[in-house]
């Protein structure tokens, strides 16, 4: 069903809005198609917390079976064959006219996911844990706001950005802060950075294909999948064992990260159709505090009272931002 935003391109009416955009081109195309949305609806909030439960739920899993690309390898391998049947009925229902610019955000949008996964498991090879994830944690949001702004043109008022700072801040030190004793800081550091500048720059991407370009959310992520399938083939190969372990020791959380993964970013891409990245983005670190308070609830990893101190100052940036 078309109503002109999504799902992408499908039908006459889409066409004709989908170049309509195109030809007004850049911020000023994205600032048509956010034309009549206010601020973070409960619908877009709804979608961002649910994709916050998913996200967190299998980070849950990925840290329970722990591996690296192999396992990367392996969820999305599995979820490209549990979400072809879905992808091909999007594909005969909407019947989408992929035109070169199409292609271009498809396949660089699944370059820019593969190499946020590909710098984050390096980051965490040659770098501090404890310094690479809050750095791209906390810079994510921020940097997909700022390029939001920048580049979208979108608009920020002094109660968002006061509750963008409550929640990138809380996330920051509720995931342990930077630690000055860290190894190799200046290499972690860099890492943290170089990782939260992907995230901001596929967050943007990703809003400009589906706001604008109409480009359906499910194809958008089944790109990726196939473009991780295909790229970690050779590490999948090289590590086939480790690989086959997975699969023999730990296929219940295999299923659940191939199901849980896409579905998470899919509902955020949803959401970005119609609410500025601006809301989406801080909005969606509350996927840290769920898979940080189920590391202390789940796995016993204690540090609860801090947890949840901090978890109360990001709720209280999210309230800010909701209502800005």
């Amino acid at each position: 069903m078309c109503d002109g935003r999504i799902p992408a391109n499908c039908g006459h009416r889409g066409q004709i809005r989908r170049h309509q955009l195109l030809a007004d081109g850049g911020a000023r195309a994205y600032r048509l198609a956010q034309e009549g949305m206010r601020g973070m609806t409960v619908t877009g909030f709804a979608l961002v917390l649910a994709a916050a439960l998913c996200h967190a739920a299998w980070n849950v899993c990925v840290k329970r079976v722990g591996g690296g690309a192999e396992l990367i390898w392996l969820f999305s391998a599995v979820s490209a064959a549990l979400f072809l049947p879905v992808t091909l009925w999007v594909i005969v229902t909407e019947r989408p006219v992929l035109e070169p610019v199409h292609w271009l955000f498809l396949t660089g949008s699944a370059a820019l996911h593969l190499a946020y996964f590909w710098l984050l498991q390096t980051g965490y090879r040659h770098g501090d844990l404890s310094l690479v994830y809050p750095t791209a944690r906390a810079t994510g949001p921020l940097l997909s706001a700022s390029f939001a702004v920048l580049v979208l043109g979108e608009t920020v008022t002094p109660q968002m950005g006061l509750g963008a700072a409550l929640i990138i801040g809380g996330v920051l030190m509720l995931t342990g802060g930077i630690r000055r004793r860290a190894k190799g800081l200046a290499v972690s550091l860099g890492f943290g950075l170089a990782v939260g500048a992907l995230i901001g720059t596929y967050t943007v991407w990703d809003a400009y294909a589906v706001a604008v370009l109409l480009i359906s959310p499910i194809l958008m992520d089944y790109a990726t999948a196939i473009l991780r399938t295909v790229a970690l083939a050779p590490v999948a190969w090289r590590r086939r064992e480790v690989v086959a372990g997975h699969w023999r020791n730990h296929r219940p959380e295999v299923f659940a990260i191939a199901i849980l993964s896409p579905v998470a970013y899919i509902l955020v891409m949803y959401a970005l159709t119609f609410t500025p990245v601006a809301y989406v983005a801080p909005t969606r670190e509350i996927s840290v505090v769920l898979a940080v308070l189920a590391g202390s609830l789940l796995l016993g990893e204690g540090d609860l009272r801090r947890r949840l101190t901090w978890a109360g100052v990001i709720f209280a940036g999210m309230a800010l931002l909701v209502t800005g």
